[in-house]
């Protein structure tokens, strides 16, 4: 069985006007699929791997042939990064964490606007392609990571709660070189109640099979 792009949860346009689009049509549709079409590539000649939901190939990478194991962990961490992403977003605005997720958000960092602060700083902070994450580890603690390129946080054993694509191809047509606006758009449109799914859990799937 192949990995095949998972459908949006909205309508491309339900994010305007904060993410535009001709963005998520883009993001979506050539972006997502070409990571897609990319690992099912790799995995041509492994069955075994491709069976995986691709949150648990993420995860075992150690186990990946080491003559494709850098294009899984492009390709693979392209379509896991993205499978969450979209459910991440919501085109229902400006609400807040509650319960569990917020609680801990706010004896990690202090408060909601200090946790905001801070992964506004690490999404800003990241150079050239990645992203900035809220995971939790296997202790169950909240921290602020970031990643190069498309590398998964699930590859060092967190999950991630909550995620932001600061690579171009996710604003540039919008927001041209001024990420920080694109940032600041993102806090408008979180599905906190995705992310808070996901810190109740132990490790929730994020929508892709294989």
């Amino acid at each position: 069985m192949a990995y095949t792009l998972p459908d949006l949860p909205y309508d491309y346009s339900a994010l305007e006007p904060y993410i535009d689009e001709q963005t998520m049509r883009l993001h979506h549709d050539k972006h997502h699929q070409t990571y897609v079409n990319n690992l099912n590539a790799a995995l041509k000649d492994h069955p075994e791997l491709s069976e995986l939901p691709v949150e648990e190939l993420m995860g075992q990478l150690d186990k990946v042939p080491e003559g494709i194991k850098k294009a899984v962990r492009n390709s693979g961490g392209g379509h896991a990064n993205h499978s969450l992403f979209w459910k991440l977003l919501s085109p229902h605005f400006d609400t807040d964490p509650e319960g569990p997720l917020r609680g801990a958000i706010d004896s990690k960092f202090g408060s909601l606007e200090k946790f905001k602060q801070q992964f506004t700083e690490a999404s800003l902070s990241v150079f050239g392609s990645g992203w900035a994450w809220l995971v939790k580890d296997e202790t169950g603690e909240l921290k602020i990571v970031t990643t190069a390129n498309q590398d998964s946080p699930l590859s060092d054993g967190l999950t991630p709660v909550l995620g932001l694509d600061v690579w171009e191809h996710a604003y540039y047509l919008k927001y041209q070189n001024r990420r920080p606006k694109y940032v600041e758009a993102f806090w408008h449109i979180i599905n906190w109640q995705e992310a808070a799914s996901r810190f109740d859990s132990e490790l929730a799937g994020i929508g892709s099979e294989s």
